[in-house]
């Protein structure tokens, strides 16, 4: 199982995203993570299809797109044409949520996952076994900059241990909110293997050093 480093465009100057894109490319990260934002589900709105566009165009990462939205299941068509390569979609969302993942996967995209910090693992297990990834928020989804909230650990151990008793070993388990590189390590030791780091790694002097820096702390953390 390897650590891999997605830097969120979330935190990126909302001015010069197509220069925030191509940094965490020359930063030699394992792609980038767009959060989508409805406005409805979170009290917030972010980007639409046409950036993940634009983030096809100039980049060849691979695109992680998360949708924090009411009905995910009215939008995947136009995501999935945008060019992304993972979809995620909230368990907490409106919709039927298995026939939602099944469609991603139908497409050939990656389907994922996602649960809100106060949402029990045990929420996602019905659609476990028809996901590549699952995202643990680490903070309450919305907005930027916010703390790490530590007692979504022992639910990053829960998943991982479900899906490792099914078979699933390498199930991709992200985790979103707070990551640095303290909390990266943590949640590397209950499990988790994909990190999603936004004011972190865009505020840092060197993303590439960060990047590196991560992805070999958060390696040895899942080796033990």
């Amino acid at each position: 199982m390897q650590a891999k480093i997605l830097p969120s465009l979330l935190a990126a100057d909302i001015g010069n995203l197509e220069a925030a894109v191509r940094r965490a490319e020359a930063a030699g990260t394992d792609g980038l993570h767009l959060d989508i934002m409805d406005g409805r589900f979170v009290p917030n709105l972010s980007f639409g299809p046409a950036v993940v566009e634009m983030a096809r165009r100039c980049s060849n990462l691979r695109l992680s797109v998360h949708l924090m939205m009411t009905r995910p299941d009215e939008y995947l068509t136009r995501f999935i044409e945008a060019g992304t390569d993972s979809l995620l979609i909230h368990i907490e969302a409106q919709c039927d949520v298995a026939k939602a993942l099944a469609r991603i996967r139908d497409a050939g995209i990656r389907a994922g996952i996602t649960c809100n910090p106060d949402t029990p693992a045990a929420a996602i297990e019905p659609v476990l076994d028809v996901v590549d990834e699952v995202l643990a928020m680490t903070v309450r989804p919305g907005y930027g900059g916010q703390a790490f909230i530590r007692d979504v650990l022992p639910k990053i151990r829960a998943i991982r241990e479900t899906a490792d008793a099914r078979g699933m070993k390498e199930l991709d388990i992200l985790v979103d909110g707070g990551i640095t590189a303290d909390t990266a390590v943590e949640c590397a030791r209950h499990g988790a293997n994909v990190f999603v780091a936004g004011t972190f790694l865009y505020r840092a002097a060197d993303m590439a050093a960060e990047v590196a820096a991560l992805r070999r702390n958060a390696a040895k953390a899942l080796s033990h």
